[in-house]
């Protein structure tokens, strides 16, 4: 009786330790996240909007893409993610213009890890500043060189580029990667720095995941 009675008590404290260690785990405004002040408003209806603020030319953007599309692939239903091409000042306009231009085309998901890779593995500098380089480019990868110029220089382009820098400045970005849950919460890879050094991919995505719980039971979801 009294080894049932330890069994008890040890699977007690073992329950305890670990609730201790999930509450330890829960994310830290200031630590793991920030909160954007005010709250800026959404675009995404009912769903939980989460916006990637990412460049070009951010290795750190670069690095996040493998897991983030392995989170893309199974982020909840009522989650609807969205990349913004940050815009700091006039050196990241060509990049960003160029995303809205290839957006306008249909043609992001074909060349946007195309561009990363060339920028980043194969050193081409020149696509970071230089339209006629990147169009020069994307020609050789199949796409109607002219086309692009066209609509990279277009009325629309120009105005969703400018918005852009609105953007940024609005939500307060502080750098590339980030990441904003429902116009309030701001997460970054850089907030996940182990004590080696490195980022902890698996606690970025598991704090994504639990201020997206907090924006749904925000929201009276379940």
């Amino acid at each position: 009786m009294n080894l049932l009675k330890r069994a008890g008590c040890l699977a007690a404290l073992l329950m305890l330790l670990g609730m201790g260690g999930a509450l330890a785990q829960q994310p830290a405004v200031g630590r793991d996240y920030t909160l954007i002040n005010p709250p800026q408003p959404t675009a995404s209806g009912k769903k939980i909007e989460v916006l990637e603020f990412f460049w070009y030319g951010c290795i750190h953007c670069y690095n996040l893409e493998p897991p983030l599309k392995a989170w893309l692939k199974r982020k909840p239903a009522d989650v609807e993610f969205r990349p913004v091409p940050a815009a700091f000042d006039s050196s990241w306009l060509p990049l960003a213009r160029a995303y809205y231009a290839l957006d306008a085309m249909g043609a992001v998901a074909k060349y946007h890890d195309e561009i990363f890779t060339a920028i980043h593995r194969d050193r081409q500098k020149a696509l970071l500043s230089d339209s006629r380089a990147l169009a020069d480019w994307l020609g050789g990868k199949g796409l109607d060189k002219q086309k692009f110029l066209d609509t990279y220089n277009s009325f629309a382009v120009n105005g969703r580029t400018q918005r852009t820098m609105d953007l940024t400045r609005s939500y307060d970005i502080p750098g590339t990667p980030a990441l904003v849950v429902n116009g309030k919460y701001l997460t970054s890879p850089s907030m996940m720095v182990t004590p080696d050094n490195k980022i902890s991919y698996e606690r970025f995505f598991q704090v994504l995941d639990q201020l997206i719980a907090q924006a749904r039971k925000e929201r009276g979801g379940k």
